[in-house]
């Protein structure tokens, strides 16, 4: 069961964390990243991963998932955080192969099922500093992320204004706000989601995400 209302944007943030850029060899962006991932890809904790037919490497990424409480438009960095309602954990599950191929990210991060978030909505007043979290994946009892959301190169309250700059940010929308190194993909070798496995997302203070990887239907 989804711990929030099926909410009109998800708006996610790529490369930003400093180790996850060091990985994958590349230089930091010099503004946050933004792509899109679509409602159809939330599920709530317990619910199985599907895995689909087009895709043959689908990856995990632990994230902070941000969740708007009040309509916000080109609010400040000073402003932003008082816009949050509260804060979960969240799981950016990516079809790498599709992603890839295709040069952009939607599709790739789009399949049902991709954005397990949960186990519940911890109110914003409970996070005194969202910058000050460790954040882990977890994938079959082995710890493959394990940071902190003070290694962000953009912080919660930056990307809020930066996004609100352009998108008028609606009560319910959530933000996912990147992941740290430790993706299956650019390990060696590559350790990607297979029918049977067990996901989680853990984040102090937030709880644990749990979801079973299933094959699809």
């Amino acid at each position: 069961m989804l711990p929030i209302e099926r909410p009109q944007k998800i708006i996610c943030i790529g490369l930003n964390y400093k180790d996850h850029a060091e990985e994958q060899g590349v230089p930091l962006p010099e503004r946050p990243l933004l792509f899109a991932k679509w409602p159809n890809t939330l599920i709530g904790p317990g619910e199985p991963i599907r895995l689909p037919p087009v895709s043959h490497e689908v990856d995990y990424e632990a994230e902070l998932g941000v969740v708007i409480g009040e309509r916000v438009k080109g609010v400040s960095r000073e402003n932003a955080l008082e816009a949050v309602r509260g804060y979960l954990c969240a799981n950016d599950v990516s079809g790498r192969d599709v992603q890839f191929s295709d040069k952009q990210w939607v599709r790739g991060k789009s399949f049902d099922t991709f954005c397990p978030i949960g186990p519940e909505l911890v109110p914003a007043s409970d996070v005194p500093d969202p910058q000050a979290l460790g954040i882990r994946a977890i994938l079959n009892g082995e710890v493959m992320q394990d940071s902190s959301t003070a290694n962000m190169v953009f912080g919660v309250a930056e990307i809020i204004a930066f996004v609100s700059q352009a998108i008028t940010l609606e009560p319910g929308d959530l933000i996912l706000t990147g992941t740290p190194a430790g993706v299956g993909i650019f390990r060696d070798p590559k350790v990607l989601l297979q029918p049977g496995d067990e996901v989680t997302i853990e984040i102090d203070g937030l709880g644990r995400l749990t979801n079973p990887v299933q094959a699809s239907d």
